[in-house]
């Protein structure tokens, strides 16, 4: 059995991610609103605790 080539993997996920980046900036570039299924650029929803450390008289203190 053949061994995996872990370089050449390694190599083209590189490539792919550099690709998606060049991409995502040249849509920028035209001013046209790219679509993120990941959702990784929305920071305001996956950080709900943000705003309930500042509360003054939050619940369960004291």
């Amino acid at each position: 059995m053949a061994t995996p080539n872990y370089g050449y993997e390694k190599r083209q996920r590189e490539l792919a991610k550099k690709k998606k980046k060049e991409e995502k900036l040249r849509a920028k570039a035209a001013g046209k609103p790219h679509d993120d299924s990941d959702g990784s650029e929305a920071p305001s929803e996956q950080t709900p605790e943000s705003g309930q450390d500042a509360a003054p008289g939050g619940e369960g203190q004291g």
